[in-house]
């Protein structure tokens, strides 16, 4: 196993790694990696099954303490940053996550996502279009990143005039998701943190009182059983939406736009027929994922092909090496627009799944019909380089022309 090189922070890995992912699948599936501190799982069949074992949890801080865990405890200056996280469902457990999961669920509905739809297709068009008549350029910066920002401010409420505030601060959050983010990293994130929860406090303190037609005064007004959210977990709904709607959302595109052009044949196969685009998308999230690791704590002793992965240990469940099990999907590593069926992972299992799912496709594929409507013949100018981050996947721009 020497020449397989599990290193998270290698450029070379975050750009290609399904052949050391393909090696530890057969090799080995569970090994706890010394760097990180994990045991890094890549097989599909235990991925989705801890996905799903109650056994794990996002946080372990409603069994017990940091110290009880072996862990350190958070630095002081980071209160802000986790208390607007653990506000919001992400990093929280039952019966928390339960409740805020049903609350938030009242407002942020199937049927609202869904007539969003026309909004989305004619921002992705109106993006696209203006691309397309500036001869091209970062398709990244000027399609990619605008769409799910405007999408979710829309749909939040958040005015135009303060929209431009929103990727920065979603960018410098999520940056405390990378694997030991450095002590800049951490103190970017808790100043946007402060930034963001501070504006969002007031936005939701003026619709409280004079609602609209937009979802943080749905948040603010919805009731279940007398029970309802608070400020704090209003703030933090909102955050959660922004930060795992956007990010990954933008990155998806990237990859998925990189991806096609190293597929020539699959591309023209798209282009000829557009009704392939909904079922290009699942392959596109599948075949190159942008959410490639998600972590778990164990709360409980378990058992891991075999291998005993005691309480109080991190998993590192490897979503793009599940996704590229043949175990589970023929031919893997081969893109196919049409795959049927294509049971990838990439929105997550059980109590966790993404909410913002339905969402996610919406936007991705009004985005891809838009571009392959209005620019057909879309070329790349040059090849992309990826971010160094591994836990949100992307790349760093995308230079194209129509």
């Amino acid at each position: 196993m020497s020449d397989v090189a599990y290193d998270p922070w290698s450029p070379a890995f975050v750009a290609d790694p399904y052949p050391a992912f393909a090696r530890l699948r057969a090799e080995r599936p569970v090994f706890f990696h010394e760097p990180t501190g994990q045991w890094v799982i890549t097989r599909y069949e235990d991925v989705s099954a801890l996905l799903r074992d109650r056994r794990l949890g996002r946080t372990y801080l409603h069994v017990g303490s940091h110290e009880e865990f072996g862990r350190e405890p958070e630095a002081e200056f980071l209160k802000p940053f986790w208390d607007l996280i653990r506000a919001g469902m992400l990093d929280v457990e039952p019966p928390t996550h339960t409740r805020l999961r049903r609350l938030v669920s009242k407002a942020f509905t199937a049927r609202m996502v869904e007539g969003l739809r026309p909004m989305v297709r004619g921002l992705a068009e109106e993006l696209a279009g203006a691309f397309v008549a500036r001869g091209g350029g970062d398709l990244l910066a000027e399609v990619a990143e605008p769409l799910p920002v405007n999408v979710i401010a829309e749909m939040l409420g958040v005015p135009v005039a303060d929209r431009h505030l929103l990727r920065p601060w979603s960018a410098d959050i999520c940056g405390m998701f990378e694997l030991n983010p450095s002590e800049e990293a951490q103190r970017t994130a808790v100043r946007a943190s402060v930034e963001f929860s501070g504006y969002l406090r007031e936005l939701a303190r003026a619709r409280r009182s004079e609602p609209r037609d937009d979802l943080i005064s749905a948040l603010a007004q919805v009731v279940d059983e007398g029970d309802r959210l608070t400020e704090d977990e209003l703030v933090g709904t909102c955050v959660l939406l922004l930060n795992a709607g956007h990010e990954a959302t933008v990155n998806t595109t990237g990859n998925g736009w990189w991806s096609l052009f190293r597929n020539p044949g699959e591309l023209a196969r798209i282009r000829a027929d557009r009704s392939l685009i909904p079922s290009a998308v699942e392959e596109l999230m599948r075949y190159d994922t942008s959410a490639p690791m998600f972590e778990r704590w164990v709360l409980e002793d378990i058992e891991v092909g075999g291998v005993e992965i005691p309480r109080g240990s991190e998993v590192a469940l490897q979503f793009a090496s599940a996704n590229r099990d043949p175990a589970v999907f023929a031919d893997p590593d081969r893109f196919d627009a049409g795959r049927d069926p294509n049971p990838h992972i990439t929105f997550g299992l059980g109590i966790h799944y993404c909410l913002g799912a339905p969402l996610a496709r919406i936007e991705l594929t009004e985005s891809y019909g838009a571009l392959l409507r209005l620019a057909p013949d879309l070329k790349l100018v040059s090849e992309p380089e990826w971010k160094p981050g591994f836990v949100l996947r992307g790349l760093r721009s995308l230079h194209v022309e129509p």
